[in-house]
């Protein structure tokens, strides 16, 4: 707003203009990056996640698992805000600590997953921004992943991935393990091996085209024996 007066025989402009306001913006969540891939198979499955934790083009840390044990036969992966998936994991940790002392025994990855489901959901207006794969066995010892969205609708499928490069792998997941838009084949379960081979080319391939995956990827390969635990080292620039 302007308005002149006048001082002597001129008139002089006065304005209370300050110049063009900045917007503030916050917002409470980071994306700190990470992929994580499962492949269930007949009695076994396998779940994986790259080990770079960063923003942008910052590198925190090059050697952080985004792998959770929770039992002896259910893992959770999860990426993308940091703090959130700490303090998710805590809780359903805690969770899970309370159900074994009540039950005296482990709770199954089934339970886990609807468990998760209705913790996410209880945060629906101010939501975890984490991307979550539960993966392990079944009651009946088949393998299991279950996938969920922001707010804990979740499926169980064959195979899932999740994270900065999940657009890019399910593609692939789809064509080797689905057998999507191929005709002649006839599609057969995976092995562990070729599930292992698969979710490392993944990952080869993921590092070369995003920069929030990288450094290595930690394998885990959920039996009725327990939880075998690999790496495999990735490109670091």
């Amino acid at each position: 707003m302007a308005m002149a007066y006048q001082m002597g025989n001129s008139p002089v402009a006065h304005t209370d203009y300050l110049g063009p306001k900045k917007a503030q913006g916050f917002s409470p969540y980071d994306d700190n990056g990470g992929t994580s891939v499962a492949i269930a198979g007949p009695d076994f499955c396998v779940v994986a996640s790259d080990s770079r934790l960063g923003t942008g083009y910052s590198i925190y840390t090059r050697d952080q698992s985004k792998l959770f044990r929770l039992t002896d036969q259910t893992v959770l992966a999860s990426s993308g805000c940091w703090c959130d998936t700490l303090s998710l994991t805590r809780l359903l940790e805690a969770r899970l600590t309370m159900y074994y002392h009540e039950h005296n025994k482990q709770m199954s990855s089934p339970a886990v997953a609807q468990m998760l489901s209705t913790m996410m959901y209880n945060k629906r207006f101010f939501p975890y921004y984490v991307s979550n794969i539960i993966a392990g066995l079944d009651t009946e010892g088949k393998g299991a992943v279950y996938s969920y969205d922001p707010i804990g609708h979740y499926a169980r499928s064959a195979y899932r991935a999740v994270g900065n490069s999940g657009h890019l792998l399910q593609s692939l997941l789809d064509n080797q393990l689905g057998f999507h838009n191929m005709e002649g084949v006839t599609a057969t379960p995976p092995t562990v091996e070729k599930a292992v081979n698969l979710v490392k080319d993944a990952f080869i391939s993921a590092a070369e085209r995003e920069i929030g995956t990288g450094d290595a990827v930690i394998i885990n390969v959920i039996t009725k024996d327990g939880i075998k635990v690999e790496s495999f080292p990735l490109r670091k620039d």
